[in-house]
């Protein structure tokens, strides 16, 4: 995605929900584990981090925001216990609130889950596993997970 894409995004979290970026830097790290490692690596662990980015959802309702309360990563075909990294909840001044729910992500996109009521992306679980103190996470839901699905629910009326 490119960054002017994620700056409409900031710019409609900051509008929804009364965020002041006024004194924030902002870093885009693209997707993906590599990604953030290599963006955020350098960056103090107890400096406040607000993840803003997109996800997907098997039941979310398609441009939802979603404050993340934890990250997992998804790997569907494990059957140990994958590690549940909480996030801070956000302060937010604006009348609109989001719901609140777990995000789990992946190194692919996801087409299709069994997991209800969470949202999935390909990189705040990584974020979260860099050990900062202070993480917050909204996500825009952008993507229904089976597109196949939401078709024949549809038939392809958008």
């Amino acid at each position: 995605m490119a960054e002017e894409g994620e700056r409409e995004l900031l710019d409609k979290a900051q509008k929804e929900f009364g965020l002041d970026w006024s004194d924030a830097t902002l870093v885009y790290t693209g997707v993906g584990a590599i990604n953030i490692i290599r963006s955020l690596q350098e960056l103090d662990r107890e400096a406040e981090v607000y993840n803003i980015g997109y996800a997907g959802s098997a039941n979310f309702n398609l441009n939802s925001w979603i404050e993340v309360t934890e990250a997992r990563l998804n790997h569907p075909n494990v059957k140990y216990a994958e590690p549940e990294l909480p996030l801070e909840t956000l302060s937010l001044s604006g009348t609109k609130k989001p719901v609140r729910a777990v995000c789990y992500t992946n190194t692919d996109f996801v087409l299709a889950s069994d997991y209800r009521e969470c949202v999935f992306d390909m990189e705040l679980a990584f974020i979260a596993a860099l050990g900062f103190k202070h993480l917050h996470s909204l996500k825009y839901v952008s993507d229904n997970l089976s597109l196949h699905a939401y078709h024949e629910l549809t038939q392809g009326v958008e």
